[in-house]
């Protein structure tokens, strides 16, 4: 049965407007008993007992009896009607609207590209989640986003990427979103696009790329035409190099501690995938430092001695 069958035997059921046939329906899926659960709940709910008013010995005591105001109590069961129609309404919503959502997501080393409903294509690196909402994709192309990702977008109606610090609006063009800890950037490689984060509103044309990392704003050229992690090589352009193991651990299934190291430290450079040895030498040379790599997979980086 497709979802939107599915959707309309709910909407039935809760207006009792079943048929037999499609009560059978119902009562086939697997989550009947849950919306069963959800009504039976609901109805349960009361909200709590306020018309006996205020109970005060001092208000006693000043106001007369017979001047104290009547409270009539026939609000309870309205409010009782319209606190079961929220619960029941929120319900809804999350199983209608969140289960038409299509989320994909990489492990550790892991990179894939998907092809969207409108034939747009996106490129995901390592540890990285997306989520859209296929069924509703020919009026609202958004994408929820938390990593990195690179998205050749399909001419058409806007196409929004949204992540935690901003989101990226275009109308078709190549561009890579980068959301990660400190770090939230955008690089256009063709068009335009839009980038909101916060108070920041800026326009990137091919070439342009914006940064925030711990709330300063930078902007400048891309160094190539396309994102080279997706050719396995991740650069890095003065960025904090605790974010550039940061990244070394989302290629690798490492752990990376770092002793007696300032992490604060910029790095610009960058490594290669599928080489762990050539990867760490090409971070730590360049920054004075040494590493040792235990059987368990652990990796600790410390300053090289003098």
């Amino acid at each position: 049965m497709c979802s939107m069958d599915k959707n309309d035997l709910i909407r039935k059921w809760l207006s009792g407007e079943l048929s037999p046939e499609e009560s059978d329906a119902f009562e086939a899926l697997e989550e009947a008993s849950f919306y069963r659960e959800i009504i039976s709940d609901a109805a349960a709910f009361k909200a709590p007992d306020l018309s006996g008013g205020v109970d005060s010995p001092m208000l006693g005591k000043r106001v007369p009896q017979d001047l104290r105001p009547k409270v009539k109590r026939n609000w309870v069961r309205p409010l009782m009607r319209i606190a079961s129609v929220l619960v029941l309404g929120l319900a809804m919503y999350y199983l209608l609207f969140q289960e038409n959502l299509v989320r994909v997501e990489t492990g550790v080393g892991e990179k894939t590209t998907i092809t969207l409903p409108d034939a747009s294509s996106v490129t995901l690196n390592a540890l990285t989640e997306i989520a859209f909402n296929e069924n509703d994709w020919e009026d609202n192309r958004e994408v929820q986003l938390e990593g990195e990702a690179f998205f050749d977008v399909a001419k058409g109606s806007k196409f929004v990427v949204a992540t935690s610090d901003g989101s990226v609006s275009v109308l078709g063009t190549e561009f890579n979103v980068r959301q990660r800890g400190r770090i939230f950037e955008v690089r256009c490689f063709e068009g335009q696009v839009k980038v909101v984060s916060g108070e920041h509103t800026t326009v990137l044309r091919e070439g342009d790329n914006f940064r925030i990392s711990e709330g300063v704003v930078t902007s400048g050229k891309n160094a190539a035409s396309f994102p080279r992690w997706t050719r396995n090589t991740s650069d890095f352009l003065r960025v904090p190099i605790s974010e550039v193991f940061a990244e070394l651990q989302r290629q690798y299934d490492v752990e990376v501690l770092l002793e007696d190291t300032d992490t604060d430290q910029l790095f610009t450079g960058g490594f290669e995938h599928g080489n762990l040895e050539l990867a760490l030498k090409s971070i730590t040379e360049p920054m004075g430092l040494r590493y040792s790599i235990s059987k368990n997979n652990e990796v600790r980086v410390k300053p090289r001695e003098q």
